[in-house]
């Protein structure tokens, strides 16, 4: 389904700054918050998949790219001394960025214990009664 001009405006907007609501404002939508439900319509996701594709390809920059050149200033030496041409501050930031892109940050829900599990149920049923027996003494 092709698109309309005003969606073919708010493509062309939504790469500016990836915000649907500031993008549907500036396609001269009447709701802006309208944005957020055009994002998620096939056709108009596909255009802007394949908008983003097209300008990674123009400007030879892709993740790999940027994984590349945030790698690079995170093993440089840093140090705040004034003539040094790597802070700490961006090479934190640029250990950061990269410690995002590989989960280093994320909780590991697989570790975590389920609540239906027939175990934890057993333990907390356990835990209950004595609480419940220790109250009444």
């Amino acid at each position: 389904m092709a698109l309309t001009q005003k969606q073919t405006i708010f493509v062309q907007e939504y790469l500016v700054d990836l915000n649907a609501t500031a993008a549907a404002k500036r396609a001269g939508y009447k709701d802006p918050n309208i944005g957020r439900q055009l994002i998620t319509k096939n056709n108009i996701s596909a255009a802007i998949r394949k908008a983003m594709q097209a300008r990674e390809q123009r400007a030879e920059v892709n993740q790999d790219y940027v994984i590349g050149k945030l790698k690079e200033i995170a093993d440089q030496a840093a140090s705040d001394a004034q003539d040094s041409r790597l802070k700490y501050s961006n090479k934190i930031k640029a250990l950061e960025l990269l410690g995002k892109h590989v989960g280093a940050f994320e909780r590991q829900v697989e570790n975590q214990v389920q609540e239906d599990d027939p175990i934890t149920k057993s333990l907390k049923e356990t835990a209950d009664a004595i609480r419940k027996a220790n109250s009444s003494s």
